[in-house]
């Protein structure tokens, strides 16, 4: 029962969040839920009607009393809220316009309305009343409600004088009530939230009303009677008897803890009831659930049903294990270098490791010597149950080593599109694409972050299928789109040199690094380069030679480069015309290559490993080192040159 101890310590940490809105969602007080609303109905300080009017499509999301059995309300026989509700609980006068009730209720049509009636009136009659409820109370009490919305123009009705279920015209003349309800539903399914003004009241909002929420949560929880031993606590504590959903979402209906089968083979031969098999204190899980949902809404990697969420208990800002190294800059002031504010040629990465140690300093200081941090992943197989797929509970120090880590060793030049070119790591979805390709399967990106959130967060390496898959998709260059290619060929490398950090390969050109892959790839470069350069001076656009065989080159690279070569020599006629230069600068490198072979190793045909990516990126790079532009943007003198020397 960790979990459920951690999120009520941070629920406890944070309580001054509780109804402060980020934009994403709010921390929600015990005994509440958000309910998506879509009439808004103003009564005044006597009880009566003043005015109703439909509420726009993204401000309906209301915080309304409930109870355990209603916030987690499912199947055939829903069970109301206490205030704000759809039309069948709320309007005493529903039936009379042709509404249709819920199937699976036993009792008489009125059953949900007088199921309402009830629990409001028990409150009301409370020593934990409220005003605005007893004025709303005594309006519902009138049972015209629906008339007063049909007044208001709010509900149609159709030629029978019943509520019009399905809106037949043109789109643009329907009632509004038909923008905010969903595609398919009647308006008699809308959901009603209430507003009471008073005199020298400047809040008539019930939802945001503190003194009406107090007045809720203090008349329930005096209704609870379940004495037990809550196992998160330790303590003789009032029991839940069920437990909260809409934990991804509003319509997510799936629990942690359920105990519904006592008919079955649940507690057979075990326990007598559920709360010998898992007590839980009913304020101990309504804050733990609550800050769960405000976590996800706020922070967490949501991919469909499959969520993964990472926090300080204290509630305080930490990096996104699961974001990409831009991600984790993307609020900081000093963002991590590009490829175009970093000079190649001398660099190893060693500006980016500043700074990222420097970011996440700055995460440390916030935190207290005690401080907790817990990486949670959640999912569920079927719509009712939820399974807890990860959990780790760490030291936030640790937690820190851990992140600078993967992105110390993963890190290397990304190239993701015309305005995303930076120096780090790829997120795991990004690396679900790169090894499986743009149109992967849902399941198995979920499947991808799953096993890649081990290597981040417990500092494991990353699978070597993962690793394999992406470098043969980097060098099967011809099957990828130029801009995938790029994407994919920056990954590939970022996960090899991660593999294999104990070889301590650099984000630069490696001149002392004689190993046979490595050279093989430079020579690759180095080839592509000449070709590229002859074709530019020619005002031809197609792909080089080296493009085209760079996948025959990876399995068979000595047979293959006697391929490259031969088809250069046109080119390098071309060049010594037009280029002397340049092309007797790469004639003198493609010799200083070669002469660093070791051995046979030129002449060895054994399938290359993913370390010549590395020797061919580093190396083109070299070459094409970024220049810095003018203060105006302009290019400089050196970039007009190199243009025109291309």
């Amino acid at each position: 029962m960790s979990w459920i101890q951690k999120l009520y310590e941070t629920y406890q940490q944070c309580t001054h969040q509780i109804g402060v809105s980020d934009g994403n969602a709010s921390l929600e007080p015990i005994c509440h839920t958000s309910q998506q609303a879509h009439i808004e109905v103003t009564i005044g300080q006597h009880g009566q009607f003043l005015r109703a009017n439909v509420i726009p499509k993204g401000h309906g999301v209301t915080l309304v009393p409930c109870t355990e059995a209603s916030a987690g309300r499912a199947g055939s026989k829903p069970i109301n809220h206490p205030l704000c509700d759809k039309l069948q609980y709320v309007a005493g006068d529903f039936l009379e316009f042709g509404g249709v009730v819920t199937s699976g209720f036993t009792g008489k049509p009125t059953e949900p309305h007088d199921l309402y009636l009830a629990l409001l009136s028990d409150w009301v009659n409370s020593p934990f009343t409220h005003p605005k409820v007893i004025l709303i109370q005594k309006y519902v009490l009138n049972g015209s409600l629906i008339f007063d919305l049909v007044k208001e123009k709010i509900l149609p009705l159709d030629e029978d004088g019943k509520l019009l279920t399905k809106w037949s015209g043109d789109k643009k003349d329907a009632p509004l009530i038909f923008g905010v309800i969903p595609n398919g539903n009647s308006p008699d399914g809308a959901v009603i939230r209430w507003r009471v003004e008073l005199p020298n009241d400047p809040l008539p909002e019930t939802w945001k009303d503190s003194s009406l929420i107090d007045s809720w949560i203090n008349f329930y929880s005096h209704q609870k009677d379940s004495k037990g031993l809550c196992l998160v606590t330790g303590e003789i504590l009032n029991l839940a008897e069920q437990h909260p959903a809409k934990l991804r979402h509003g319509a997510d209906k799936a629990k942690f803890i359920s105990a519904n089968d006592t008919s079955g083979f649940t507690f057979r031969g075990r326990f007598f009831d559920a709360a010998q098999a898992c007590g839980v204190g009913f304020e101990i899980t309504q804050k733990a659930h609550n800050a769960l949902r405000w976590l996800i809404a706020r922070q967490a990697y949501r991919n469909n049903d499959q969520v993964i969420v990472a926090w300080a208990v204290s509630g305080k800002p930490i990096p996104d294990p699961l974001g990409s190294s831009l991600d984790l800059f993307s609020n900081d002031p000093e963002p991590p270098a590009t490829t175009q504010e970093v000079a190649y040629q001398g660099d190893a990465g060693q500006a980016f490791g500043r700074k990222l140690a420097k970011l996440l300093a700055g995460y440390h200081a916030e935190l207290n010597d005690t401080d907790c941090i817990v990486v949670m992943g959640l999912d569920s197989a079927t719509p009712g149950r939820m399974a807890i797929t990860y959990y780790r509970e760490l030291d936030h120090t640790e937690f820190f080593k851990r992140i600078e880590a993967w992105h110390q060793h993963h890190a290397w030049y990304q190239n993701f599109g015309k305005d995303r070119k930076f120096i780090g790591v790829p997120a795991p979805r990004d690396i679900a694409e790169a090894a499986f390709g743009q149109r992967v399967d849902e399941k198995l990106r979920q499947a991808t972050v799953e096993r890649l959130l081990p290597c981040i967060v417990d500092g494991i390496r990353v699978p070597s299928d993962l690793v394999e898959s992406t470098l043969r998709r980097a060098s099967n260059r011809v099957g990828l789109e130029h801009w995938e290619w790029e994407k994919t060929l920056g990954i590939a490398c970022a996960l090899f040199r991660g593999y294999y950090k104990e070889r301590e390969y650099q984000m630069a050109l490696e001149t002392e690094r004689i190993t046979r892959d490595y050279l093989y790839g430079r020579l690759l470069s180095i080839a592509e380069h000449i070709e590229e350069r002859a074709l530019y001076i020619a005002g031809e656009k197609r792909d080089t030679t080296a493009t085209k065989l760079m996948q025959r080159f990876a399995d068979r690279p000595s047979s293959t480069w006697r391929i490259i070569e031969p088809q250069l020599k046109p080119y390098m006629s071309r060049l010594q015309a037009k280029r002397p230069a340049f092309l007797h600068d790469m004639k003198a490198l493609l010799d200083e290559i070669v002469a660093k072979f070791e051995g046979d190793d030129f002449l060895n045909d054994r399938k290359l490993s993913g370390e010549f990516l590395l020797g061919y990126h580093c190396q083109r790079q070299a070459l094409n080192p970024p220049k810095p532009a003018k203060p105006d943007g302009s290019p400089s003198e050196d970039d007009a040159a190199n243009t025109d020397n291309q």
